[in-house]
């Protein structure tokens, strides 16, 4: 389980055209967002769901204050690695994905909303492998929110993505 490209049957047998268009309205660098893609498309599954969980951790401390004490962050982080371990079903972890999806619809502002889209999907990613991009595509809403219109800010994020999916590929190897 933990070399294989996907634990998924449909991501296992649908071709996708690469790159992929964000599923959300960002400002973005088009460029980085596809290395990265090309990137994670190199890594198995188990690898993807750890970049995801590791790249979207640094978004917790946005969450509206009493959403980063909640328990059902360390609830779905636990069920994430019991996924990646192959100690829990898909379902079980479709359900943590549900759970920390309930963070955003609690959340009071957008920057909160965004940065607990990040986790969720990140969580997710250890059902579907393509939810990994799309926390990190959140992870540059977010920056987009904190820095309105500055390129500058999205560009450092998405190279600190990048820099991370790269570490991976790089331990993979040895």
């Amino acid at each position: 389980m933990k070399h294989t490209y996907s634990w998924n049957e449909h991501e296992l047998t649908t071709n996708r055209q690469l790159p992929t268009k964000p599923k959300i309205k960002l400002a973005d660098d088009p460029e980085l967002r596809m290395q990265l893609e090309m990137t994670l498309e190199q890594l198995p599954h188990a690898l993807v769901a750890e970049w995801a969980l590791e790249q979207a951790s640094a978004y917790l401390q946005y969450l509206d204050p009493p959403l980063q004490k909640d328990p059902r962050v360390p609830q779905c982080i636990n069920v994430l690695q019991q996924r990646i371990n192959g100690e829990c079903s898909a379902h079980v972890l479709r359900q943590a994905g549900f759970t920390a999806n309930e963070l955003a619809q609690e959340s009071s502002t957008d920057l909160s909303k965004y940065a607990a889209r990040v986790f969720a999907q990140a969580i997710a990613s250890g059902h579907m492998r393509g939810h990994a991009l799309v926390s990190a595509d959140y992870g540059i809403k977010v920056m987009n929110i904190l820095f309105p219109k500055d390129l500058l800010q999205v560009r450092q994020q998405r190279e600190t993505q990048l820099a991370l999916a790269r570490h991976y590929l790089a331990s993979k190897k040895e």
